[in-house]
């Protein structure tokens, strides 16, 4: 774990990349809205009160979210971790487009989410470029 936390630390950053102890606090608030409105659209398709193509961007999402830090601190791989942050941009939107005729609140509940995975992927895709060798 320490030689990932150190090789993190040596690549280049922008000047503007948020201090890493932010990282954690901003997660684990995430993780608790995302277990929150992620369950109630699983619970609902379980329910049979929506399908589950509208339950798919919610897993992919999930999927693509999970394997986001091996990409990225197992692998060592911005190029892999820079393409999977598309991919979870990517299901976060088509997520709450598919969820908005039937709970709207979910896709509102996704706004802080889609903020920090945006900075997420300008920062990503920053990092990528200032390290690409």
């Amino acid at each position: 774990m320490n030689n990932t936390y150190d090789w993190y630390a040596q690549l280049i950053k922008p000047s503007w990349a948020p201090p890493s102890w932010l990282f954690g606090p901003i997660w684990s608030v995430l993780y608790v809205i995302i277990a929150i409105s992620y369950g109630m659209v699983f619970w609902l398709a379980i329910q049979k009160k929506i399908t589950w193509l509208v339950v798919l961007p919610f897993a992919l999402n999930l999927l693509f979210n999970v394997i986001f830090t091996p990409l990225q601190f197992g692998l060592r791989s911005n190029i892999l971790a820079s393409i999977d942050i598309l991919f979870i941009l990517a299901t976060l939107i088509w997520a709450m487009i598919a969820i908005y005729p039937h709970m709207r609140w979910i896709t509102y509940a996704q706004i802080p989410y889609l903020l920090w995975v945006c900075i997420a992927t300008v920062l990503q895709f920053t990092v990528t470029y200032l390290n690409f060798k």
